[in-house]
């Protein structure tokens, strides 16, 4: 038996391998981690900000930044004399999502250790995570807004999302909708442009409240009856 080593490339570009080993290089950093997962927020930060987030020197986050970016997993946006960095996109944001689930499976215990606050409600990049995220798909699942598949809203899914005042982009070039595994819940939640939409939607009319600095998202008092009554979700969290 003859076996034959592959390689993916591509011309002008190293190869797949390389390529793959360089951007899990620029993660395999706790202070990098660390930033990385404070941008999942979707949010735009300042070096200064990241710095304390990540515990390191200014000098040195600014050397941790320049690693990611070269690495294409963030971006650097200039507004003035200012400096912000985010997540390059939804598919970075996917990656850490997977990557943190891949973590918690290596974990010898079958007990979650997220923290709670993390787990009830947080952002993923864009759109909703956590036991109320998933509770929302599952819900909507049942009740016929989603496609058998998670790709797409259904007629029925459409007329409620509308009478929400869910603001749908026309025309986007993201999917419509899309399945994202949940790292902390194992089960799926709504991503795509559903479900930044949606989350919008809830920050804007106070049902969720940011936690500044964090991915953690509050449930207030007009949230808890907001979601019991469009899609019976009992929540007994109220804001802090």
């Amino acid at each position: 038996m003859t076996f034959t080593r592959t390689a993916c490339h591509v011309s002008g570009s190293p190869p797949l391998e390389a390529a793959m080993s360089a951007i899990a290089s620029a993660i395999a950093d706790p202070s990098r981690v660390s930033i990385l997962c404070a941008l999942m927020d979707g949010r735009a930060w300042t070096a200064t900000e990241l710095s304390v987030i990540a515990d390191v020197a200014p000098s040195t986050a600014s050397g941790h930044l320049a690693k990611l970016l070269s690495n294409g997993l963030i971006v650097c946006l200039s507004q003035g004399r200012h400096r912000y960095y985010r997540l390059a996109g939804q598919e970075i944001a996917g990656l850490l999502e997977n990557l943190m689930g891949v973590s918690m499976l290596s974990r010898s215990s079958p007990t979650s250790s997220t923290p709670v606050h993390l787990r009830h409600a947080r952002t993923c990049y864009d759109h909703l995570a956590g036991e109320i995220a998933v509770g929302l798909y599952q819900f909507m699942q049942q009740a016929n807004w989603l496609e058998d598949d998670g790709n797409a809203l259904t007629s029925v899914g459409l007329a409620h999302f509308h009478g929400l005042g869910v603001a749908l982009t026309p025309g986007s070039r993201r999917k419509p909708c899309c399945p994202c595994l949940d790292w902390s819940e194992r089960r799926f939640h709504l991503a795509g442009e559903a479900g930044a939409a949606l989350l919008r939607l809830m920050i804007e009319k106070e049902w969720l409240r940011r936690t500044p600095g964090y991915r953690e998202l509050t449930v207030t008092v007009k949230g808890q009856t907001a979601l019991q009554k469009w899609f019976s979700i009992t929540v007994t969290t109220t804001s802090r």
